[in-house]
This record gives structure tokens, C-alpha cells and sequence, in this order.
């Protein structure tokens, strides 16, 4: 069992994304010490990629910040390793395969365990060929977190039953991104998941308000917020920090007591 879990041992988890390297790879790391501050409970650090194809233009938008930056893989590398002895929470890498495929599974995963990394979320890789990485990841004590979208509903079953660290639940069609309205039956799809896995579900994709937040944490053991943070990101640049650790504080507010 890695750190994730220790996410969801002390009610509504609120986890938190952010690009590695936007704007900065300084700033990213004083993000995320504000982010822990204000309650975040395990933060997805993106490792930027040419080719975010889950990710909607607020995403999108930070990688090729990061990217402009010249932020490598190894530049991620070593800022994680820098930060992750600073906090308790547990840190998750969310990338694309061709980045680990191309670093290598073993090499890269090695690093990133190193870097205190206890977990990773590769939303391009089909259920099907997720043991290829898994059975690497094992090695070192890192989950493979598994998405279930609400197209998955005849494969709920097998995805979640071998679930490790948390489901991932994604709450709508479509690439991520702030959403007032999410037309999902989100309580019905989690219903599935859960009778399936003793693994947390948590919901993603289209969150971005502390009201958001505290209707999908009521049936599910927590909420993922990327695109609304980022946002933050993007109109603060380095003065972003303590505007995310506001953020943070309001979203964690919300579902601590539910």
C-alpha cells in the first residue's frame, strides 16, 4: 500500500493539480507548500507534455507555459525531490505515456519513487495494457491510478476491481476544465464503483467552486480540482501562491465536515 491512501484516512480528500514549471519551477514548489498549508490532502503535479489530450485549453495552455520554460522531466524530477521531504501528504505525477514509455517505465518510476512520489495518473492508458506498467510500478511501492469515465459503465466492474491508491472518476465527457453544470448522474456512477472497490473514489473534471465541491464530496470520498487552480495560476504567475492557498482553504472548508 503506498501514501495515497493516507489521502482519504481523515475524511474528504481535496486534491489538488498544478503544472510543473508554470510559471515557474520555484513558484510550482512554493504552490505547493501553500497548497499543503491550506489543507490540500495529496497534490498531482503534471509533468508538462506537448500533447495533453485529456487536458482543455486552461491546461493545455500551462504546458506550453512550462514547456516555453524549457521544463524537462528531469527539471520535475528534481524540484519534486526538493519539496516532497517539506510536506506530508502524498504526491502524485500526471502525465502521458509516450513520457514514461520514452524515459522507460523502470527508469522513470525509479526516479520518481525517489523523488517521493507515491503515485501516477497516465490518462492515456487503456485499461488493457495498464499491468505492463503496473507490474514496474509494484516494484516501487507507486500506484497506477486507474480513470473510470461515464462510458465506462460496462467496465466498471473490471476496472475497479483492480483499482490501486484511488479511482479517479471522471465526471463528464469531454477534456477537463471548469464546468457550472455537470449533466453526469455522478451519485448512480459512483454507487458502481464503490459496490465494486474498497479503493476511494474521487471525482474530477469540471469542479471549480467550494458549492461544487461539497455536492459530489456528500457520495464520494473526495474531489480533484485542476483547470480552477490553474486559472489562478495563469492570472497571478508568481504572485500566485498565497491566491491558491485561499483557493485551497475555501475548497477544503467546504467538505471537511461532511
Amino acid at each position: 500500500m503506498s501514501k495515497i491512501s493516507d489521502a482519504f484516512s481523515h475524511g474528504k480528500a481535496f486534491v489538488g493539480f498544478i503544472t510543473a514549471g508554470d510559471p515557474t519551477l520555484d513558484t510550482t514548489k512554493e504552490i505547493i507548500l501553500k497548497m499543503a498549508q491550506a489543507g490540500c490532502d495529496l497534490v498531482e503535479i503534471g509533468i508538462p507534455f506537448s500533447d495533453p489530450i485529456a487536458e482543455g485549453p486552461v491546461i493545455q495552455n500551462a504546458n506550453i507555459r512550462a514547456l516555453s520554460n524549457k521544463v524537462t522531466t528531469d527539471d520535475v524530477f528534481e524540484m519534486t525531490s526538493e519539496i516532497s521531504g517539506k510536506i506530508d501528504i502524498p504526491l502524485a505525477y500526471m502525465t502521458y505515456l509516450n513520457v514514461l514509455f520514452r524515459y522507460g517505465y523502470d527508469r522513470f518510476l525509479e526516479k520518481a519513487r525517489n523523488a517521493g512520489i507515491s503515485g501516477v495518473i497516465i490518462p492515456d492508458l487503456p485499461f488493457e495494457e495498464k499491468d505492463e506498467l503496473s507490474s514496474v510500478a509494484s516494484k516501487y511501492g507507486i500506484d497506477v491510478i486507474s480513470l473510470i469515465a461515464p462510458t465506462s459503465e460496462e467496465r466498471i466492474k473490471t476496472i475497479a476491481k483492480n483499482a490501486e491508491g484511488f479511482v479517479y472518476e471522471v465526471s463528464s465527457l469531454g477534456v477537463t476544465g471548469v464546468r457550472s453544470e455537470i449533466d453526469t448522474d455522478l451519485r448512480k456512477l459512483t454507487g458502481a464503483i464503490k459496490s465494486e472497490t474498497d479503493v476511494p473514489v474521487a471525482i474530477g473534471f469540471g469542479i471549480g467552486t467550494p458549492e461544487q465541491a461539497k455536492k459530489y464530496a456528500a457520495f464520494a470520498d473526495g474531489v480533484i480540482v485542476g483547470s480552477a487552480i490553474v486559472n489562478i495560476i495563469a492570472e497571478y504567475g508568481k504572485d500566485a501562491p498565497d491566491k491558491v492557498y485561499e483557493f485551497v482553504k475555501s475548497m477544503k472548508d467546504a467538505i471537511k465536515d461532511i
